[in-house]
């Protein structure tokens, strides 16, 4: 039997600023990505949704971006390596203290936004985010983009990967997102997205913006929390996977951790 895990950034509110929509998304999901501090949350925020996460069962991994909050991380930055390294190795070392203050563990660290997005064609940024990671710990998970540089260097460093597919997001013809704020970057028809989700798990494939099949490999799929109806959006996801006997579990069950 196929399986796969259903993730979502959380705790990206910060102070009295509500993002997201938490508290019905813990009821869907089963892996959370949890905002640190640098693009989005809090320390209360991060703790709040610690807990949240440990009442609800759900798989809790770290959530890294670049220091933009007016930005919420989505912005392109030239980062020297050894600041950059720095910088995730900070934010996993808060999430991890908030967890362990309620007897939880953190399993895995996904890049955020802009972070992400580099890391995923910059040998030079994904050799920093592996590193980093490493460094706290090599049993934690990474999450990627298959065929990546993120996915290439921490598979030669032997970490553990899980493999992310966004069934609300469009994708190029040459494998890559579609940039927000372009035609086709963001898919709101909720049937859609669960069509799309599914077929990434169950075909390993993907219809780009310019209608080419693209082949990728999906052990997560990512539903993003700012996104309207993204509760919606995981329940329809949820309830095709169940229907095609594919099992929804945590990331760490669906690769294994080392």
């Amino acid at each position: 039997m196929k399986s796969v895990d259903i993730n979502a950034d959380m705790g990206e509110s910060f102070g009295v600023y509500r993002i997201g929509n938490d508290e019905a998304l813990l009821k869907l999901v089963t892996s959370a990505n949890i905002a640190c501090g640098f693009h989005a949350g809090d320390p209360v925020i991060m703790l709040r949704t610690v807990k949240a996460c440990k009442e609800n069962d759900v798989e809790i991994g770290a959530h890294p971006g670049f220091p933009d909050l007016l930005g919420f991380g989505r912005r392109a930055m030239e980062v020297k390596p050894q600041e950059l390294e720095a910088y995730i190795i900070y934010q996993i070392g808060a999430l991890i203290g908030a967890a362990k203050s309620v007897k939880a563990e953190v399993l895995h660290v996904k890049p955020h936004g802009a972070l992400y997005n580099m890391a995923w064609t910059r040998r030079d940024y994904a050799e920093v985010i592996v590193r980093a990671v490493a460094s706290v710990s090599k049993d934690l998970i990474v999450v990627a983009p298959y065929g990546s540089e993120v996915h290439k260097v921490a598979e030669a460093e032997g970490l553990k990967i899980a493999f992310e597919g966004f069934a609300e997001r469009g994708y190029t013809k040459e494998g890559r997102l579609v940039p927000r704020g372009r035609e086709g970057a963001i898919i709101k028809d909720e049937n859609e997205v669960a069509e799309r989700a599914l077929r990434m798990v169950s075909e390993g494939k993907v219809k780009s913006v310019d209608g080419v099949d693209i082949e990728l490999v999906v052990n997560t799929i990512c539903i993003h929390s700012d996104s309207p109806g993204s509760d919606r959006m995981a329940a329809i996801i949820r309830k095709r996977f169940e229907e095609a006997g594919i099992k929804v579990e945590p990331m760490y069950k669906v690769v294994g951790r080392i």
